[in-house]
């Protein structure tokens, strides 16, 4: 018989190594909670290690016939301990975690780092278990665990099944605005739930990074009128106002990131450069009037923005309208970049910002690369938006509020657009 190569010895060591780790890791939880006497659980620390060791043994064989008989000998066992079990609350949680360390020792025959983070999502999931149980029971109400259930089968069953193909040119790619629009949802989902967890603690600046990923416009109107009514100083609330702005410019990442990655190049620096100057000067005018606390002596509070009564993370009708909306300027930027070319790409981006910024700057991104005009289109339409949120906080805060708005609003969009023009 042969003997085995050097480099073989060296990666059936390395494999074994790390199934050991892996079973180790998850048999540390399991130890935990398996408990003692006879009715202690079917495995812990030595079992699970051993099974995580069977399974890349058996897979180093390169035998099909014994990786499945492992599977099943593990299986077997799983079927006999749960037989046998007399708990009150006999669960199967220990018996398909014991089959599933199997597989991965199997696994970390083909790729070790798939498997060791298989084990650690494993391990985190174990965990969990008491938090998990009283998020899912007691956290979450009926109509969010619907709409997280529908969000899922969205995401899972409803994109797969979307072409692929552009249908006008490079634009209106179905399964392009599937995934921009599952991400946006995705977003608003946490920020409601977000939401009616920080409004409960009234905290103003992380009430309002939350809000904005849903509407930043929206956000700065609703502290505008916070501050009209003098529920807080107007320096207060337009601080959360810039901190939603935060939200907007992270967001406009993740709409790159969706329609076309290679826009993440130019993006990454002036976003994260903007994004840090508008939370910096947010949080520095959050912490309060100094004037005010100098006269009275008290430190203002401010609230957080309202909860919704509605406990719906997202509206359906709404996501209809959001797409309605993106493939409206989608096609608009794209009909009219075809009949004027650069200069209709210009002209469809600053129409469309005026109705919504991220809906601008997903047809830009679908329609063209990160060229020179492209870049140009992009930091009008963030100069339009601006315009659009000074203009919205006038109306709903008037003078007071913008003063305080303006100058951070103002300064990391002109970072922002001087960055894309001259970059």
């Amino acid at each position: 018989m042969n003997e085995l190569a050097s480099p073989d010895i060296t990666r059936a060591a390395t494999v074994l190594a790390v199934a050991l780790g892996c079973g180790l890791l998850v048999g540390v939880e399991r130890e935990r909670r398996k408990g003692s006497g006879p009715g202690r659980a079917l495995a812990g620390l030595r079992s699970f290690a051993l099974t995580c060791v069977t399974g890349a043994a058996a897979a180093l064989t390169g035998l099909a016939g014994v990786v499945v008989a492992g599977a099943a000998f593990v299986a077997g066992l799983a079927v006999v301990a749960y037989a046998k079990d007399r708990s009150n609350d006999p669960g199967v949680t220990t018996e398909v975690a014991l089959l599933l360390t199997y597989l991965i020792g199997v696994l970390a025959a083909h790729s070790t780092a798939l498997a060791a983070g298989l084990a650690v999502v494993l391990t985190v999931v174990l965990f969990l278990r008491e938090r998990a149980h009283r998020a899912v029971t007691q956290w979450l109400r009926p109509s969010e665990m619907r709409d997280g259930l529908l969000l899922a089968a969205l995401v899972l069953l409803g994109l797969p099944l979307l072409p692929d193909v552009p249908l006008w040119g490079d634009a209106l790619n179905p399964r392009g605005i599937g995934q921009l629009l599952a991400l946006l949802l995705t977003l608003q989902s946490v920020a409601h739930l977000g939401r009616r967890l920080l409004a409960a603690q009234h905290a103003l600046a992380l009430s309002s990074l939350a809000s904005g990923f849903v509407s930043s416009t929206a956000t700065i109107a609703s502290l505008g009128l916070a501050a009209r009514q003098g529920k807080a100083p107007a320096r207060v609330l337009a601080g959360g106002g810039l901190l939603s702005c935060v939200s907007t410019l992270l967001q406009l990442v993740v709409v790159a990131s969706a329609v076309r990655p290679a826009w993440l190049a130019a993006l990454w620096l002036p976003v994260s450069v903007s994004a840090l100057i508008a939370l910096l000067w947010g949080g520095w005018l959050v912490r309060g009037d100094g004037a005010s606390v100098a006269v009275s002596g008290a430190t203002p509070r401010a609230e957080a923005l309202p909860a919704a009564h509605e406990d719906r993370m997202f509206s359906l009708g709404g996501a209809l309208m959001v797409a309605g909306l993106l493939v409206g300027i989608q096609a608009l930027v794209h009909g009219l970049q075809q009949w004027m070319g650069d200069a209709g790409l210009t002209v469809a981006v600053a129409l469309g910002s005026l109705a919504d910024l991220h809906a601008s700057a997903a047809a830009v991104f679908a329609d063209a690369a990160p060229s020179p005009v492209a870049r140009h289109a992009l930091a009008l339409a963030l100069g339009l938006h601006a315009a659009s949120k000074s203009i919205t906080a006038y109306v709903a805060g008037r003078g007071a509020y913008l003063r305080w708005l303006a100058p951070g609003l103002w300064v990391h969009t002109a970072l922002a657009m001087a960055w894309l023009v001259l970059g």
